[in-house]
């Protein structure tokens, strides 16, 4: 059974940094595509960062140059560091995996950037 667990959310003032992680199970870690998406509310669902099983990135342009992705393999876990936060940064932030076709999220952790 698959299940991708996000933890690290929380309250941060505005220039302030989290480490989100994504702890999974259930899969061969290694061969996922990995992503963590973010949706505030009102908006739509958007995708934030994504790291190749080739340890390449891509990220979104609002978050370029402040956030990180990474992956540990050997943990099964992938992470997201956020520095110099804004508010625009406020949403449930969600992780993804994919491998082929197939999809699957996790929950879903908050993330809220307010003074």
């Amino acid at each position: 059974q698959v299940q991708l667990v996000e933890s690290g959310g929380g309250l941060v003032q505005p220039g302030g940094s989290l480490r989100l992680a994504c702890a999974a199970s259930g899969f061969d870690f290694g061969l996922a595509v990995m992503s963590w998406h973010r949706q505030a509310p009102g908006k739509e669902r958007e995708l934030v960062a994504r790291i190749f099983t080739t340890d390449v990135t891509k990220y979104a342009d609002a978050v370029k140059g402040r956030f990180t992705i990474s992956r540990d393999n050997a943990k099964s876990t992938v992470y997201l560091q956020m520095n110099s936060m804004e508010p625009e940064d406020t949403a449930v932030y969600y992780c993804k995996r994919q491998i082929g076709l197939i999809n699957d999220w996790g929950q879903g952790t908050q993330v809220t950037v307010s003074s």
